[in-house]
């Protein structure tokens, strides 16, 4: 039989051909690690520190009549802790994401909203006045707020601590600012359309959706507080 001999073009071509294909495979495997895996073990993660919480708030005394147990003794918070669950019903019916503080990637990598603490302190919702400002990510690592774009004016958003719901109403949107921009979580948020001290709610993620290049902004007001009952009942809003 005659032996067909390859040229080495022909030769090159195999080798960057084959070496294109375990490129295709390797970048393949990375983007399911990131943006499936992590979604995994983060959900996970946070599925074991909220019900900690929770069994924490059930072990403890129940809420007094009327609520604000919060602010009769305020809390101290340590990063990473846990302090109440954020409820977006415009992001899918019984949505729930564990609140904890700090925004460092060791706190959000493990499926959470995170409270601000750099540049500005976040207003804890009990208190006086101030803005209760959040981040969390938009892909991979739990994505809890991957479709924050959804959100507009007159959206409920609710905060169940131990003893309150908050609820706040969403005033105004910012789609797109930059990521240095920190005037979008401050006292008084910029842009928002606020003037004065409130009592605030201000979620932020990363946009375009899948890129850390820019940030966008969602700023609620707080409407009303409702004390927790013996059941956890939940506010009309998230009925």
């Amino acid at each position: 039989m005659t032996k067909v001999r390859r040229s080495r073009g022909a030769v090159l071509l195999g080798v960057v051909g084959e070496l294109l294909i375990t490129a295709g495979v390797v970048l393949g495997l990375f983007v399911a690690y990131s943006l499936w895996w992590t979604d995994v073990v983060a959900d996970r993660r946070a599925g074991q520190v909220g019900g900690e919480l929770r069994r924490d708030w059930a072990a403890t005394a129940p809420a007094r009549p009327g609520g604000g147990a919060e602010a009769a003794a305020p809390p101290v918070y340590a990063a990473g802790d846990g302090i109440g669950f954020l409820h977006v019903p415009a992001l899918g019916k019984g949505d729930s994401t564990l609140i904890r503080m700090g925004t460092t990637p060791e706190v959000l990598n493990e499926g959470v909203a995170g409270v601000y603490q750099d540049p500005y302190r976040a207003a804890m919702p009990w208190e006086a006045e101030g803005n209760f400002a959040l981040a969390a990510h938009r892909d991979g690592h739990g994505a809890r707020f991957h479709d924050l774009d959804r959100l507009g004016k007159g959206d409920p958003i609710v905060v169940e601590t131990k003893d309150s719901w908050y609820v706040y109403r969403v005033d105004a949107t910012l789609p797109q600012t930059s990521r240095y921009d920190t005037g979008i979580i401050a006292p008084v948020p910029v842009g928002s359309g606020y003037h004065q001290p409130g009592r605030y709610l201000t979620l932020t993620t990363c946009t375009p959706v899948y890129t850390s290049r820019y940030r966008m902004a969602v700023w609620a007001s707080l409407v009303r507080v409702d004390p927790v009952d013996a059941k956890r009942t939940p506010p009309p809003e998230l009925r």
